[in-house]
């Protein structure tokens, strides 16, 4: 009778908009954007189907939500005093959140409608930018390149044939472990000497590859004879 009790209430918990939400995000997680339709959504433990349209009007909007949700999770710039330390804890903090809802990454910058968590994190990473020195035309330079090599990266990550984090162990089973040093000395080289390696993960490259395009930025924005703010 208790148990029974326990989940008559867990029933009568009122759907809202954000639960909607966050169901369709862990929908998207498990089962790729793909999948994604309010009808699927609908059949969801709980969502009730038939109140669902009176949360979200379309899978359009539903989509646009998404990613604001998405964005939200994403730590803004710090207020650091140097803009490179800023933004590469932002980067590294969307590459943590992407991690975990893969699905989303190629519709991160591809809405219509974003929301305002989207705004809100665009407007501080440009706010960046300015208070640091950069000209309008240089912190849209800057702004394109980090979300190009953050997106890429996120994208290249989430389709590779092994677990980046474990490095050789997982890395001998895949395609690149069994390339032929005869045929591509220099691939061959790559995988043996450094990525089949153990302690070798990918997900170093990362920063890495963030670093360069922070120092080259700073140099872009020091040498600049564009107006500063």
């Amino acid at each position: 009778m208790v148990a029974r009790a326990k989940t008559a209430n867990k029933r009568l918990v009122p759907l809202n908009r954000e639960r909607v939400l966050q169901a369709a995000v862990a929908f998207a997680d498990k089962h790729g954007i793909a999948s994604v339709s309010m009808r699927k959504l609908g059949e969801a433990p709980g969502v009730e189907a038939m109140s669902l349209y009176n949360h979200v009007a379309n899978k359009d909007e539903l989509l646009d939500d998404m990613v604001d949700v998405v964005f939200a999770e994403i730590g803004l710039p710090s207020g650091a005093p140097d803009w490179r330390i800023a933004m590469r804890e932002r980067a590294l903090s969307a590459r943590r959140v992407l991690s975990q809802h893969r699905g989303a990454i190629g519709l991160m910058e591809s809405r219509g409608s974003p929301g305002s968590a989207t705004l809100r994190h665009h407007d501080a990473v440009v706010g960046c930018l300015r208070e640091a020195g950069f000209s309008i035309e240089m912190a849209t330079h800057a702004f394109a390149v980090l979300d190009s090599y953050i997106y890429g990266f996120a994208l290249q990550e989430a389709n590779l044939p092994f677990d980046t984090a474990t490095g050789g162990s997982e890395v001998d089973g895949t395609p690149l472990a069994q390339v032929s040093a005869e045929q591509y000395p220099h691939l061959a080289e790559l995988a043996t000497l450094q990525v089949l390696q153990p302690g070798y993960d990918y997900g170093d490259e990362y920063e890495f590859g963030l670093d360069l395009i922070l120092d080259s930025l700073e140099r872009a924005r020091a040498t600049s004879s564009w107006p500063t703010p």
